[in-house]
Protein backbone atom coordinates (compact mmCIF):
# COMPACT_ATOMS: atom_id res chain seq x y z
CA UNK A 1 0.00 0.00 0.00
CA UNK A 2 0.99 3.34 -0.94
CA UNK A 3 2.78 5.44 2.67
CA UNK A 4 1.90 9.31 2.52
CA UNK A 5 4.38 11.26 4.17
CA UNK A 6 2.48 14.72 4.92
CA UNK A 7 1.59 17.32 7.56
CA UNK A 8 -1.91 17.94 8.11
CA UNK A 9 -2.04 21.95 7.68
CA UNK A 10 -0.15 21.61 4.62
CA UNK A 11 -1.67 22.20 1.66
CA UNK A 12 0.58 20.39 -0.41
CA UNK A 13 0.05 17.61 1.11
CA UNK A 14 -3.71 18.16 0.60
CA UNK A 15 -2.99 18.24 -3.29
CA UNK A 16 -1.82 14.61 -3.01
CA UNK A 17 -5.01 13.82 -0.33
CA UNK A 18 -7.46 15.03 -3.16
CA UNK A 19 -6.12 13.24 -5.92
CA UNK A 20 -5.96 10.00 -3.86
CA UNK A 21 -9.52 10.77 -3.00
CA UNK A 22 -10.58 11.32 -6.49
CA UNK A 23 -8.76 7.99 -6.87
CA UNK A 24 -10.15 6.01 -4.72
CA UNK A 25 -7.01 4.76 -3.71
CA UNK A 26 -6.08 3.63 -0.22
CA UNK A 27 -2.91 4.76 1.34
CA UNK A 28 -1.74 4.79 5.00
CA UNK A 29 -0.42 7.86 6.48
CA UNK A 30 2.97 9.02 7.84
CA UNK A 31 3.16 11.96 9.95
CA UNK A 32 6.32 14.28 9.87
CA UNK A 33 6.28 16.91 12.17
CA UNK A 34 7.90 19.32 10.72
CA UNK A 35 8.40 22.19 13.15
CA UNK A 36 9.77 19.82 15.53
CA UNK A 37 12.59 19.00 13.34
CA UNK A 38 11.79 15.70 11.45
CA UNK A 39 11.86 16.67 8.05
CA UNK A 40 15.74 17.34 9.16
CA UNK A 41 16.63 13.74 10.62
CA UNK A 42 18.79 11.82 7.77
CA UNK A 43 15.72 8.79 7.68
CA UNK A 44 13.29 11.51 6.42
CA UNK A 45 16.13 13.59 3.91
CA UNK A 46 16.66 10.27 2.41
CA UNK A 47 13.15 9.95 1.38
CA UNK A 48 12.66 14.36 0.74
CA UNK A 49 15.59 15.98 0.11
CA UNK A 50 14.48 19.34 0.79
CA UNK A 51 12.75 17.65 4.04
CA UNK A 52 9.93 18.93 3.16
CA UNK A 53 5.97 17.04 2.55
CA UNK A 54 4.37 15.82 1.12
CA UNK A 55 6.27 12.48 -0.26
CA UNK A 56 5.51 9.24 -1.13
CA UNK A 57 6.47 5.53 -0.47
CA UNK A 58 5.50 3.13 -3.24
CA UNK A 59 4.56 -0.32 -2.80
CA UNK A 60 7.84 -1.44 -4.22
CA UNK A 61 9.85 0.65 -1.82
CA UNK A 62 10.93 3.25 -4.45
CA UNK A 63 10.15 7.12 -2.89
CA UNK A 64 8.91 10.42 -4.88
CA UNK A 65 9.00 13.84 -2.43
CA UNK A 66 7.58 17.53 -4.13
CA UNK A 67 3.58 17.82 -4.21
CA UNK A 68 3.65 18.26 -8.23
CA UNK A 69 6.11 15.52 -9.29
CA UNK A 70 3.82 13.21 -6.98
CA UNK A 71 0.34 14.49 -8.45
CA UNK A 72 2.01 13.81 -12.30
CA UNK A 73 2.90 10.43 -11.09
CA UNK A 74 -0.44 9.27 -9.55
CA UNK A 75 -2.74 10.81 -12.52
CA UNK A 76 -0.63 9.43 -15.00
CA UNK A 77 -3.30 7.12 -17.06
CA UNK A 78 -6.22 9.02 -15.34
CA UNK A 79 -8.54 11.49 -15.99
CA UNK A 80 -6.83 14.14 -13.96
CA UNK A 81 -4.02 13.92 -16.59
CA UNK A 82 -4.18 14.22 -20.49
CA UNK A 83 -2.39 11.87 -22.64
CA UNK A 84 -2.10 14.22 -25.79
CA UNK A 85 1.04 15.40 -25.65
CA UNK A 86 0.40 19.23 -25.74
CA UNK A 87 -3.04 19.32 -23.32
CA UNK A 88 -0.20 17.59 -21.23
CA UNK A 89 2.26 20.40 -21.31
CA UNK A 90 -0.68 22.94 -20.53
CA UNK A 91 -1.08 21.01 -17.41
CA UNK A 92 2.48 20.92 -16.62
CA UNK A 93 2.97 24.77 -17.97
CA UNK A 94 -0.04 25.77 -14.83
CA UNK A 95 1.85 23.01 -12.68
CA UNK A 96 5.11 25.45 -12.88
CA UNK A 97 3.16 28.66 -12.64
CA UNK A 98 1.58 26.83 -9.27
CA UNK A 99 4.72 26.60 -7.60
CA UNK A 100 6.29 30.13 -8.22
CA UNK A 101 3.19 32.21 -8.09
CA UNK A 102 0.71 30.42 -5.90
CA UNK A 103 2.10 28.14 -3.56
CA UNK A 104 5.69 30.30 -3.08
CA UNK A 105 3.71 33.77 -2.54
CA UNK A 106 0.31 33.27 -1.65
CA UNK A 107 0.67 30.28 0.61
CA UNK A 108 4.13 31.83 2.47
CA UNK A 109 1.66 34.92 2.87
CA UNK A 110 -1.16 32.97 4.55
CA UNK A 111 1.59 30.70 6.56
CA UNK A 112 3.05 33.50 8.43
CA UNK A 113 -0.50 35.05 8.73
CA UNK A 114 -2.07 32.19 10.53
CA UNK A 115 0.99 31.59 12.71
CA UNK A 116 1.85 35.20 13.55
CA UNK A 117 4.62 35.41 11.66
CA UNK A 118 4.26 38.43 9.86
CA UNK A 119 5.07 40.90 12.51
CA UNK A 120 8.76 39.58 12.64
CA UNK A 121 9.25 39.96 8.92
CA UNK A 122 9.74 43.36 7.05
CA UNK A 123 7.18 45.36 5.82
CA UNK A 124 9.29 45.52 2.51
CA UNK A 125 9.42 41.50 2.40
CA UNK A 126 5.30 41.41 3.07
CA UNK A 127 4.85 43.71 0.58
CA UNK A 128 6.50 42.08 -2.26
CA UNK A 129 5.03 38.82 -1.34
CA UNK A 130 1.28 40.57 -1.25
CA UNK A 131 1.98 42.59 -4.66
CA UNK A 132 3.20 39.08 -6.30
CA UNK A 133 -0.30 37.38 -4.93
CA UNK A 134 -2.31 39.80 -5.89
CA UNK A 135 -0.63 39.60 -9.56
CA UNK A 136 -0.62 36.27 -9.51
CA UNK A 137 -4.71 35.99 -8.48
CA UNK A 138 -4.98 38.94 -11.81
CA UNK A 139 -3.30 36.00 -14.19
CA UNK A 140 -5.75 33.10 -12.78
CA UNK A 141 -8.63 35.43 -13.09
CA UNK A 142 -7.84 36.66 -16.99
CA UNK A 143 -7.35 32.95 -18.12
CA UNK A 144 -10.10 31.66 -16.20
CA UNK A 145 -12.72 34.18 -18.08
CA UNK A 146 -12.53 31.89 -21.04
CA UNK A 147 -12.21 28.50 -19.94
CA UNK A 148 -13.81 26.46 -17.42
CA UNK A 149 -10.48 25.21 -15.51
CA UNK A 150 -7.26 25.96 -15.56
CA UNK A 151 -5.62 24.54 -18.01
CA UNK A 152 -8.67 24.45 -20.39
CA UNK A 153 -12.14 22.80 -20.43
CA UNK A 154 -12.06 19.72 -18.00
CA UNK A 155 -10.65 19.29 -14.59
CA UNK A 156 -7.00 17.87 -14.05
CA UNK A 157 -4.31 17.97 -11.32
CA UNK A 158 -3.66 21.56 -12.57
CA UNK A 159 -7.00 23.01 -10.55
CA UNK A 160 -6.07 20.79 -7.62
CA UNK A 161 -2.29 22.33 -7.39
CA UNK A 162 -3.96 26.08 -8.09
CA UNK A 163 -6.84 25.56 -5.52
CA UNK A 164 -4.60 23.89 -3.00
CA UNK A 165 -3.16 27.61 -2.02
CA UNK A 166 -5.05 30.15 -4.13
CA UNK A 167 -8.45 28.95 -2.17
CA UNK A 168 -6.90 29.87 0.79
CA UNK A 169 -6.15 33.49 -0.14
CA UNK A 170 -8.30 35.19 2.29
CA UNK A 171 -6.46 33.71 5.18
CA UNK A 172 -3.09 35.80 3.54
CA UNK A 173 -5.73 38.87 3.91
CA UNK A 174 -6.23 38.86 0.26
CA UNK A 175 -9.77 39.99 -0.66
CA UNK A 176 -11.02 37.65 -4.04
CA UNK A 177 -13.90 40.56 -4.57
CA UNK A 178 -11.78 41.99 -7.65
CA UNK A 179 -11.53 38.63 -9.15
CA UNK A 180 -15.22 37.15 -10.09
CA UNK A 181 -13.93 34.47 -12.81
CA UNK A 182 -11.38 33.49 -10.06
CA UNK A 183 -14.46 32.70 -7.67
CA UNK A 184 -16.43 30.94 -10.10
CA UNK A 185 -13.71 28.90 -10.29
CA UNK A 186 -13.39 28.01 -7.13
CA UNK A 187 -16.97 27.14 -6.71
CA UNK A 188 -16.54 24.60 -9.99
CA UNK A 189 -13.38 23.02 -7.93
CA UNK A 190 -15.63 22.68 -4.56
CA UNK A 191 -18.52 20.61 -6.71
CA UNK A 192 -16.24 18.10 -8.34
CA UNK A 193 -17.25 14.68 -6.78
CA UNK A 194 -15.21 13.72 -3.80
CA UNK A 195 -14.14 17.28 -3.31
CA UNK A 196 -11.89 17.42 -0.16
CA UNK A 197 -13.45 20.20 1.87
CA UNK A 198 -11.42 19.20 4.82
CA UNK A 199 -8.50 21.70 5.95
CA UNK A 200 -6.12 21.25 9.08
CA UNK A 201 -5.21 24.81 10.71
CA UNK A 202 -1.85 25.92 11.56
CA UNK A 203 -3.05 26.18 15.27
CA UNK A 204 -3.39 22.55 15.25
CA UNK A 205 0.12 22.17 15.94
CA UNK A 206 1.47 24.72 18.79
CA UNK A 207 5.16 24.12 17.21
CA UNK A 208 4.25 26.05 13.76
CA UNK A 209 4.99 29.44 15.09
CA UNK A 210 8.54 28.56 15.54
CA UNK A 211 10.91 29.32 12.86
CA UNK A 212 12.32 26.23 10.83
CA UNK A 213 16.35 26.07 10.94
Amino acid sequence: MLTLFDYLPSQNGWKVRQLLAHLQRPYRTQIVSIFEGEGRRPEYRAISPTGTVPAIRLDDGRVLAESNAILGLLADGTAYLPDEPFARARVQQWLCFEQERVESQIGTLRHWTMTGKLARRSEAMVNARRDAALKALGILDGELASRAFVAGDAYTIADIAVFAYASHAEEAGLSLQPYPHFREWLQRVRAQPGHLAEWHPYSIDPHSAGELG
